[in-house]
């Protein structure tokens, strides 16, 4: 858990912990055996940090791993919605869709299923790597650059007479 020179934690971190305490407790009773479940993977949270008056961070549980976005306890707090509901968020990289969903314990967490379920991992480590590398894709605004427009292609013609070369230089 994150905390500050004061020895004070992160709002987001804190969050963060609740959601994977929670999480286990779910794995634990709710999620046990049951088939759906990767049996290599445990449950973490990866990343989170406050965003827009949210924590915003990922979590990897035995059965998905979420993008996932809860209200801050002195942030604005969200506008009210219907669990089930679309939730549009603009992050550093875009904007991204969320689900509107409850969290016994927690309140409202919305979500964004980035895998589920989760066998293409096969360790808890890779896992990690993987939500790791997300976070960092979803806050770096470098992401929504544009890719280089791809080159002119090459005429046959162009290239036998020299023309080639003088674009090359150009």
């Amino acid at each position: 858990m994150a905390v500050d020179a004061l020895g004070i934690a992160d709002p987001a971190s804190v969050i963060g912990q609740r959601l994977e305490d929670r999480y286990r407790h779910v794995h634990a009773t709710a999620m046990a055996d049951v088939p759906i479940c990767n049996s290599v993977l445990s449950v973490a949270a990866t990343g989170f940090r406050s965003h827009g008056g949210r924590a915003i961070g990922i979590i990897t549980t035995p059965w998905f791993m979420n993008l996932v976005a809860v209200d801050l306890p002195d942030g604005p707090g969200s506008d009210p919605v219907p669990p089930g509901s679309t939730v549009r968020m603009g992050l550093p990289a875009g904007e991204v869709e969320f689900i509107a969903g409850e969290l016994e314990t927690i309140g409202r967490v919305d979500s964004c299923s980035l895998f589920s379920p989760v066998f293409e991992f096969a360790d808890m480590e890779t896992a990690l790597q993987t939500a790791e590398e997300a976070m960092r894709a979803f806050f770096d605004p470098m992401a929504l650059e544009p890719p280089p427009a791809p080159l002119a292609p090459v005429n046959r013609r162009d290239l036998l007479r020299g023309n080639f070369r003088k674009r090359e230089e150009a």
